[in-house]
């Protein structure tokens, strides 16, 4: 019988390792293939039964990433030579199979632990090695411990009241059954109209007998343009691949966009209409980084993007007065600085007679009931309610660990006031421990894999230096942390980002330190800091034999 994931069991001997990563989607993936091939010993644990990181708990139906390939794969060209993909932005199940493929490659499960989730780390300074703890209750030591959850790893969910009483089933769209769940004929509410809830919704409309939209703040959705892909179709692609994955690492976001240095307002109605609707029929974030360089940094150059968006909406919405609702004259916020969903028919959803639109912000939620939601105007009853209310994001995946440092507190009292970080990948007091996509990194800014193989490459040369060195220990300092974060906060002071409250801002969970979250920079700025800091012997680092 052949063995699953889940019930592989790899070499034993991992109670004392120089590297332990934990997570094992795009980022922890990398690591491992690359490490191991320069002789480390090194392991990963995950907390789920299978490869894939996010990609194994997005299984809510319609999940499906947000970024195109080829951008949205490895550029290993050993793995994507005879990969071939369906559709330009893969569903979930998709993605899954690719990382199966990618297993197939490299031979990476053997080294992998599942269903072996880190609950606490606590380092020890006599030895200068970190002792982890899984919830299976072993421990392990590790020289060095690269996290790579992810920036989704903690989903949030509001204090409803009530919200225990809901007799249906009830799932976060982050802790979906693996098993599914069916829609046909129920009366569903979804509340949330993030990437995630905008994909259930379309789902949902098209099963459900009923279907209540619990709408907040309306959300800023790009039209996909989804395409299929033949296997012809993939092997011409294949010939731009290169050219392709180089573009990426030269991209702001780690795309492959060509770079637009011109100003929104330095050219003509007819041509700023002429670029914004090139990037509209290209689709994805096409229209969000690829149109004018002052979109995100000039509120007269913003609104001209957001009109044209709303024009797009209204255009598509029969009732006028949902088309409000869904795309108002007065932006809820500049365009583009909360993280845009992309639909392929979210907005049609509202044409339908089974589609009901809740407006949050005039009738508010007073309670989840037995039998459904009650707001202001009256209960609405369901029969299933979906939370798509997001995460605790960027820090949250990491804060949730006990994880203790050298002075007693733990990273989430340490970054009680709001994280600090070197480079986006160390924080002072807590030795030996990188992470990758993490806090003060480009992080939610930069497209996954892009970030995976060039911030990975970093901490590969790192970990290659110190052991060649003989370098037991690597810590950064306070006053390193400060200027880097006065370096983020003078970025971010020249952009739009800081009038809206979204996950960016960690502005969506309340008593979070409002901060932006990410490095604003972009990808090229952050690797150009990150390596001069190499180049000087890793400054900002303090490093011990």
């Amino acid at each position: 019988m052949a063995l699953t994931q889940s019930d592989q069991t790899p070499n034993k001997n991992n109670n004392d390792l120089e590297i332990l990563i934990v997570g094992a989607g795009f980022a922890g993936l990398y690591q491992l293939h690359h490490l191991r091939k320069l002789g480390f010993s090194v392991k990963i644990y995950e907390a789920a039964p299978g490869l894939g990181g996010i990609w194994y708990w997005n299984c809510y139906p319609g999940a499906r990433v947000d970024s195109h390939v080829p951008v949205y794969e490895y550029s290993m060209e050993e793995i994507w030579k005879d990969w071939n993909w369906k559709e330009r932005f893969p569903g979930g199940q998709e993605l899954r199979d690719y990382f199966q493929h990618v297993d197939k490659k490299l031979d990476l499960s053997k080294d992998i632990y599942f269903n072996k989730r880190v609950t606490a780390a606590e380092f020890d300074q006599d030895n200068n090695q970190w002792h982890i703890q899984s919830d299976d209750g072993e421990f392990t030591r590790a020289r060095f411990v690269l996290f790579c959850t992810g920036f989704a790893a903690n989903h949030y969910v509001p204090d409803f009241p009530g919200l225990k009483d809901f007799k249906g089933p009830c799932h976060h769209t982050a802790q979906w059954p693996q098993q599914g769940l069916d829609f046909r004929g129920k009366r569903i509410g979804v509340i949330g109209n993030g990437a995630s809830g905008v994909q259930v919704i379309q789902e949902a409309s098209q099963q459900a007998s009923h279907l209540t939209v619990f709408q907040r703040t309306p959300i800023i959705a790009l039209a996909m343009q989804q395409r299929q892909f033949t296997p012809e179709i993939q092997q011409a692609m294949k010939a731009d691949y290169p050219t392709s994955h180089q573009k990426r690492r030269e991209n702001f976001g780690g795309f492959d966009y060509d770079i637009n240095f011109q100003s929104a307002l330095a050219v003509t109605p007819e041509e700023r209409e002429a670029v914004f609707e090139k990037a509209w029929a290209k689709g994805g974030f096409s229209f969000w980084s690829n149109t004018f360089f002052d979109i995100l940094m000039n509120e007269e150059a913003n609104l001209t993007a957001y009109q044209f968006w709303r024009r797009k909406v209204h255009a598509r919405i029969d009732d006028p007065e949902i088309a409000e609702k869904l795309a108002p004259e007065t932006p809820p916020h500049p365009f583009g600085v909360k993280r845009p969903s992309l639909e392929q028919h979210y907005y049609e959803v509202f044409n339908q007679k089974n589609v009901q639109l809740v407006d949050l912000k005039t009738t508010p939620i007073e309670q989840i009931t037995p039998q459904g939601v009650k707001t202001s105007d009256g209960e609405h009853d369901l029969d299933i309610l979906i939370l798509a209310t997001g995460f605790d994001a960027v820090t949250g995946g990491l804060t949730q660990l006990d994880i203790k440092g050298t002075q007693g507190e733990t990273l989430k009292q340490r970054w009680e006031d709001g994280a600090r970080t070197h480079l986006g990948v160390a924080t002072a007091d807590f030795p030996n421990i990188l992470f990758i996509y993490g806090p003060q990194s480009p992080s939610g800014f930069c497209n996954g894999p892009t970030c995976a193989e060039m911030q990975g490459d970093w901490i590969i040369k790192c970990m290659t230096d110190l052991r060649e060195k003989g370098i037991q220990r690597i810590e950064a300092t306070r006053e390193a942390e400060e200027t880097w974060n006065e370096n983020i906060n003078m970025l971010v002071s020249m952009t739009l980002f800081p009038k809206a409250d979204s996950w960016y801002m960690g502005a969506n969970i309340p008593g979070k330190p409002r901060q932006m979250l990410m490095y604003p920079g972009g990808l090229p700025l952050y690797l150009t800091q990150c390596n001069e800091s190499a180049e000087k012997g890793y400054e900002g680092f303090v490093l011990t034999p």
